[in-house]
């Protein structure tokens, strides 16, 4: 077998980081690599820190909160950090350490502080910490698959943050329960950060592809880490396309593309070690197809270009544009797996809707938020802001210390204080800020451009969290009428959820899996959108022909079995970038 593409497996750490704006192949990259080392002899774990991972569909085992091994791949091991479970055992081990002479009260407080979203984080962080301070000690190699980039921004900043919280801290996180819940951990969290930052033990892999966006994106990740210590970083630049037939428009322009990106790729990551991964005429699904992605030594026939087009009934974006002007305001939702083009849609809409006489207000719960170097201009009646998590913390902050602070004298205002400053703090604060953008709609149209799916169910989770909250504290009053915002998202005559994705086996799977999750919260989707289809092009490239034929059979598994209605916005020779870019996107 030929050596593998990627120059790091030739002398690896011990722990290896992918990450990179949705959609760039991390998981992909991380699986091959994991995968190339353990048949080189080492043992090792492939961990998904992804809270909508997709490891199962691509190896083919089911997986769990523990390791499992990998059929057909000897030495591999491979978890999903599951943040429901993680969160149970937490609670557990808090509650275990409560001293025997606890009363009920104090019991049911700490059980009380420990229901909320951000004990979930933690609880899944602290699985993350503990694969880096010893719990992996029987593997040569861990392998962290991670989520999409900020939320693997935030994971890994937390490390620093909460090292930095309990340093003098008598009492811990009022948000968390008991102080030793937290204080326990102290030693594992240095441990963590000092193997996150030391080049020996960890190389962080920025994974991306070669598109002006997502190049963007790898040179934001580098700074923010390098903010961390984190100066062990390497660039991965996943599918380059090369065409095999330069007479062929369609392949032409996309080498092109690529080929311009990468010779104008931001200065800060020139500098960094890089490998690039050629694009594959496959799926990457299944332990022969990762195989061949780093070792290049298999490939699936070329396959003729479909000539039919997208199937009967699948609609344009214009159509769903007209489809939702119908109605005055309301609360448009663009959710899906990173990667897919979800600002892309939620800005063409929100624009759309603005040409059309609507009152709109474009934002984004995304914490790599996209939106402004997508429209790059301004467009009458259209609004666009982003719930800064930085920001909304800090107003969240200012917001208690008024209204909690103002009866206490200066220590206890310090302690009050202290408290808010925890991490977790954060999560609180956005979960407002959604609640505030969500109420909008009630008077005119906001598009919510959300965070990839990981992301935005932990949010939802959140949402269901304050519902039930909620109603139990006015459970009984005869004259109460609760409105929680996961009501809003569950009435169909106010929200309209739009589900994005490619027509890809691994977007496909993980936005029925997204929809599956949406209806057991009673939220039924709307629509979905297939972005960038190949479909009817033309090509004759044996690559894209290829790639072509799984497309037309991943447009029938959605139009048939999944999508109560179905869109599609077509692959376009430039990036859509740009209000006139994205104009054309819905004419």
């Amino acid at each position: 077998m030929p050596p593998p593409t990627l120059s790091l497996l030739i002398k690896p750490p011990r722990f290896l980081f992918f990450t990179g704006k949705g959609g760039v192949g991390k998981t992909s990259l991380a699986c091959a690599s994991a995968l190339a080392l353990s048949e080189a002899g080492k043992r090792v774990l492939l961990v998904s820190t992804d809270p909508a991972s997709n490891l199962d569909e691509m190896l083919g085992v089911a997986l769990s909160d523990r390791p499992t091994p990998v059929p057909g791949a000897q030495k591999l091991d491979a978890l999903n950090i599951d943040p429901d479970a993680a969160a149970i055992a937490y609670r557990a081990r808090v509650e275990d350490q409560m001293p025997a002479q606890s009363t009920q009260a104090e019991l049911d407080t700490v059980r009380e502080q420990l229901s909320g979203a951000c004990t979930t984080e933690i609880a899944a962080f602290d699985e993350f910490i503990g694969l880096l301070a010893g719990d992996a000690s029987d593997y040569d190699h861990v392998v962290f698959d991670t989520a999409p980039t900020g939320h693997t921004l935030r994971l890994l900043s937390l490390p620093k943050a909460w090292t930095g919280f309990l340093e003098g801290n008598d009492r811990g996180a009022s948000c968390l329960g008991p102080h030793s819940g937290l204080k326990m951990q102290e030693a594992r969290f240095q441990t963590g950060l000092q193997a996150l930052s030391d080049p020996a033990q960890a190389a962080i892999v920025l994974v991306t592809r070669a598109d002006k966006a997502a190049l963007r994106e790898a040179a934001r990740t580098h700074d923010e880490l390098l903010q961390l210590g984190l100066r062990n970083q390497r660039l991965a630049v996943n599918a380059v396309f090369r065409a095999s037939m330069p007479d062929d428009p369609v392949a032409a322009a996309l080498e092109s593309i690529e080929k311009e990106a990468l010779a104008h790729m931001p200065g800060s990551l020139s500098s960094l070690p890089r490998d690039d991964v050629p694009l594959r005429a496959f799926d990457m699904v299944g332990l022969p197809a990762l195989r061949a992605l780093l070792h290049g030594s298999a490939s699936s026939p070329a396959t003729p270009a479909t000539t039919e087009g997208v199937p009967e009934g699948v609609e344009s974006l214009k159509a769903l544009a007209d489809e939702l002007a119908r109605q005055d305001h309301g609360l448009v939702m663009v959710m899906g797996k990173g990667g897919v083009g979800k600002t892309t849609v939620a800005a063409a809409l929100a624009i759309a809707l603005a040409r059309r006489g609507k009152s709109v207000h474009l934002s984004t719960t995304d914490p790599a938020a996209h939106l402004a170097s997508t429209l790059e201009g301004r467009v009458s009646g259209l609004d666009v802001s982003r719930i800064d998590p930085a920001a909304e913390t800090q107003r969240y902050i200012d917001k208690v210390m008024a209204a909690r602070g103002k009866d206490l004298d200066a220590a206890g205002r310090a302690l009050l204080l202290e408290d808010l400053r925890s991490p977790c703090t954060e999560e609180v604060a956005v979960f407002h800020a959604f609640s505030r953008t969500v109420n909008e709609a009630r008077s005119a149209f906001v598009v919510l451009d959300t965070a990839p799916t990981g992301h935005t169910l932990l949010l939802m989770d959140a949402t269901g969290a304050y519902h039930r909250q909620m109603t139990h504290a006015f459970e009984g009053v005869a004259s109460a009428r609760v409105v929680t915002p996961l009501m809003r998202l569950q009435d169909p005559a106010y929200t309209r959820i739009v589900i994005v994705t490619l027509p890809e086996v691994t977007p496909v799977s993980e936005a029925a899996t997204l929809q599956d999750d949406l209806r057991r919260a009673r939220i039924e989707p709307f629509a979905w959108v297939v972005n960038r289809s190949l479909m009817a092009s033309g090509s004759r490239d044996p690559v894209l022909a290829s790639r072509m034929a799984n497309e037309a059979r991943q447009m029938a598994r959605v139009t048939r079995g999944l999508a109560r209605r179905t869109f599609v916005v077509p692959w376009c020779d430039q990036p859509p970038v740009g209000v006139q870019a994205l104009d054309r996107l819905s004419e």
